[in-house]
């Protein structure tokens, strides 16, 4: 991959994906696109912190990529978005899921999905600074350190 370029933009170019008009995604889409990206930073920050087990590794992950842990998030971050960061949450809390989680209430999970959405969005857009700085100042609201 070149230097400067995004993962995304590599993954694009490598495997010809062809332009695609975000807004015409659903926000399940984009949440589900957002989940793998919200967990790959979390990933990312916790492999960077220290080589140990696989175990311990899962251990620090899961307290970041809980439905309960991520509705605190931006119940916490909600008032940083802009409005149109405001409106892609809205949508993905909203859209119709027929799963839920395991451990959260369904508020919970709908306003987690709103978050992951959020996190596609930014992802597909190619914003990883706006992503990344939001998902800092999430961590930030909740009271955590990676």
């Amino acid at each position: 991959m070149e230097e400067g370029v995004t993962i995304l933009q590599a993954i694009k170019q490598e495997f010809h994906c062809k332009e695609v008009d975000i807004r015409t995604y659903s926000p399940l889409t984009l949440a589900y696109i957002g989940d793998a990206i919200y967990d790959l930073v979390i990933r990312t920050i916790v492999v960077e912190r220290g080589n140990t087990s696989p175990s311990k590794l899962h251990g620090k992950t899961v307290k970041y990529v809980s439905a309960v842990v991520q509705a605190r998030m931006i119940d916490g971050l909600y008032e940083e978005l802009t409005k149109e960061e405001q409106d892609i949450y809205r949508r993905g809390r909203n859209a119709k899921s027929y799963t839920t989680a395991k451990n959260a209430t369904v508020m919970e999970y709908r306003k987690a999905t709103g978050l992951e959405a959020l996190c596609g969005y930014l992802y597909l857009l190619g914003r990883q600074e706006r992503l990344l700085e939001l998902i800092k100042k999430a961590i930030a609201s909740v009271g955590m350190d990676i």
